[in-house]
């Protein structure tokens, strides 16, 4: 049984890996040049940002809620590398 805040960070896991697993199956389908460095940014940035946040739900010990962000930050960088990306590979009109 988990209890309030295990639940919730369950619950924070489940929506960002879902989220981030759809956007990179997205990725993967629109085949967009140069998109290995946002894929690889987003992944990692899922597995720890999720991971850590699973794990502690189970018990894990309470300083990987200190890593989480860095899985956060990685997610960020992923979507802003990839936007970055599609606007200067965008044809622009005069």
């Amino acid at each position: 049984m988990l209890d309030e805040n295990a639940l919730a960070w369950w619950q924070t896991a489940v929506q960002y890996q879902m989220w981030h697993a759809t956007g990179l199956i997205a990725l993967g389908a629109a085949r967009l040049p140069r998109s290995l460095l946002p894929a690889v940014l987003l992944t990692a940035g899922t597995i720890i940002f999720a991971g850590t946040l699973y794990a502690m739900a189970l018990g894990g010990p309470r300083w990987l809620g200190a890593v989480t962000p860095v899985g956060g930050s990685l997610m960020i960088a992923g979507w802003l590398v990839l936007a970055w990306r599609v606007l200067r590979s965008t044809p622009r009109a005069l």
